[in-house]
């Protein structure tokens, strides 16, 4: 990285940490991911480099109720769930994920790793439904952590 830490170069992006995340209600949703908005020093906005393996999934699917979110997917293939229509997406595909609309997730169909950005607002409190779980999501922002409580919601209830 530069001595400003405002850039993240090519070269330099296996410099910024790693963490391999699992989801808390799917184990089948894992990620290889690097905040590229903690490496330059976002704080209201995060921006993610992920990496999901194929047959992989990206995350439960969910919708926010605060936040509005993106992906631009850089390399590999995947099928992008919307509520219950699905599309393929591949390589110079964006996806904007509005607040309180479809619910969404990812899932690796392609034979490569799929490479994306993932980013989306930072939001001090935030609710996410997961509609196949029948699962909601509290969350709240911390100095050291974000504070996650999950609660039991009917399949037809709405926020």
């Amino acid at each position: 990285m530069t001595a400003s830490n405002r850039i993240v170069r090519t070269q330099d992006l296996e410099q910024v940490p790693a963490r391999d995340l699992v989801h808390p209600l799917n184990p089948k949703a894992r990620r290889h991911t690097r905040s590229l908005g903690d490496a330059t020093g976002l704080t209201r906005l995060g921006i993610h480099h992920s990496v999901v393996a194929p047959g992989d999934e990206a995350t439960e699917l969910h919708s926010h109720e605060f936040c509005d979110e993106f992906i631009y997917i850089l390399s590999g293939h995947a099928t992008l769930y919307l509520d219950d229509a699905s599309h393929e997406v591949g390589p110079g595909d964006f996806i904007g994920l509005p607040s309180r609309r479809e619910a969404h997730s990812m899932k690796n169909t392609g034979d490569e790793p799929l490479v994306y950005l993932v980013g989306g607002e930072r939001p001090a409190f935030d609710v996410c439904d997961y509609p196949r779980l029948g699962k909601r999501a509290y969350l709240a922002a911390h100095p050291d952590s974000r504070r996650l409580q999950f609660v039991d919601v009917e399949p037809d209830e709405k926020r």
